[in-house]
């Protein structure tokens, strides 16, 4: 029997630490969780593709899996484990099922990002050897911070009286914003009275709770091709067509998209790749891109305008454009109703010195796939974010947490499924359609 996750909290943080892997390449990842939940003992555990339909998953890698499954093999991940998560099924479903009560879901996300972790040795993981070892990967945006809090609550609920259903989503690939939408659409969202996502940081300090975000962009993730005519630079330039001009072309213009005046919107192109040689006219350029809108009619449209774009621009050289969706995630604003529970709970909690009702997101979260989900069947949902300290912002090599803040989310988790159960029904407020059409 393991020692209880809640008396060894940061150890458990540190080991996802030490081990990041990114979107559905979580393969040790899911078989640390595993383990982890088979000591706990639940009354439903489902793996991979058994946890949704595989078909239901975007932003699927084309790379090779092979090194990322013989990397979790080497580090003592089960055979018959990675066998199940074949072809990059990864993440896991628990579920207590403990009578009549409530349907509770919690989400959690699982996957690192492609950012090299500082050696500085001013920065704590180095310091105190929990730093990622795998190259090229870390935990930069407190994913491991969040596997912890799953399971710890999970823990508790289990060893508690809690009366009803707790679904816990470890959910992969939210950084590409690939997992949401299949654990959305899985039977494991059927029938949910609740929903609580939660995140760490987000420059909230330690001590700080916010009961539920407002304005999560709804955001598209782009693929743009650009495919001209190769020719020799020197002696025939003309008989080309310039991928690389049409993208520059392209890039320029999608910039210079019209913002819109019911809300806002972003677009930003962060990887371009053209060409072969500096005397051969490039065939083909590529493009990665991202749409974010206020609203879901927003972000769609400014993908609508950036695919219009890249297409001109392409037409203006001679070229031809393709641009393919690879992921999008709607936008979904928390319940009134529970960010009214969770603040009342937060306040209680030991550590805890402000707690915010509500603030706006400014960023984009595919846990709305889930939101939304629970709340079109009558449910209620909310995403509260729990402070913490940390050196640098997200999605920096030398981003961390103060881990006095692990404790702080387990208990406002676990004290807010505690309410829900109790006071389940939580009551609607009168003006919800109103509420939630503003959503859309």
């Amino acid at each position: 029997m393991n020692e209880p996750i809640r008396d060894r909290l940061a150890s458990v943080r540190r080991r996802f630490h030490r081990h990041p892997e990114p979107a559905w390449r979580e393969f040790l990842t899911t078989a640390t969780l595993v383990d982890e939940i088979r000591s706990i003992g639940v009354d439903e555990l489902a793996i991979g593709p058994d946890a949704y339909d595989p078909g239901d998953r975007m932003a699927i890698p084309d790379g090779d899996l092979d090194p990322w499954i013989e990397r979790a093999r080497d580090r003592g991940a089960d055979d018959a484990l990675l066998d199940r998560m074949t072809g990059g099924n990864t993440g896991a479903v628990a579920v207590l099922d403990r009578g009549e009560g409530p349907a509770i879901g919690l989400r959690v996300d699982i996957d690192g990002l492609f950012i090299e972790e500082s050696t500085d040795p001013d920065h704590d993981p180095v310091d105190e050897g929990f730093r990622s070892e795998i190259e090229g990967t870390m935990h930069a945006c407190g994913h491991d911070v969040h596997m912890t809090w799953g399971l710890a609550v999970l823990e508790a609920i289990a060893d508690s009286d809690f009366a009803g259903r707790l679904v816990v989503f470890f959910q992969p690939a939210e950084e590409t914003g690939g997992g949401g939408h299949p654990m959305a659409e899985s039977a494991y969202a059927d029938d949910l009275d609740y929903l609580l996502a939660v995140h760490v940081g987000l420059d909230h300090p330690i001590g700080e709770v916010v009961a539920g975000i407002e304005k999560p962009l709804a955001m598209a993730h782009l693929d743009a091709t650009i495919e001209g005519t190769s020719a020799h630079a020197g002696k025939a330039p003309n008989e080309g067509d310039n991928a690389m001009q049409a993208m520059g072309t392209a890039i320029v213009n999608a910039y210079g998209i019209s913002r819109h005046a019911e809300g806002m919107t972003r677009v930003n192109v962060g990887r371009a790749e053209a060409g072969t040689a500096s005397n051969v006219i490039a065939e083909r350029a590529q493009m990665e891109a991202e749409a974010r809108g206020e609203t879901t009619a927003l972000m769609e449209f400014m993908k609508s305008r950036f695919e219009r774009t890249v297409r001109g621009a392409a037409t203006m050289h001679g070229c031809r454009a393709s641009v393919d969706v690879v992921s999008e995630s709607p936008r979904a604003d928390s319940d009134p109703e529970l960010q009214a529970l969770v603040t009342e709970v937060a306040e209680g909690v030991d550590g805890i010195d402000t707690v915010l009702p509500a603030a706006d997101f400014g960023a984009s979260e595919d846990a709305t796939f889930l939101m939304k989900r629970v709340q079109e069947e009558g449910g209620l949902a909310t995403y509260l974010i729990v402070g913490t300290d940390h050196p640098t912002s997200h999605h920096t090599p030398t981003f961390d947490v103060d881990e006095r803040s692990i404790r702080h989310g387990v208990d406002v988790l676990v004290g807010a499924i505690r309410d829900l159960e109790q006071r389940h029904p939580v009551p609607q407020v009168e003006d919800e359609a109103a509420i939630r059409s503003e959503q859309d």
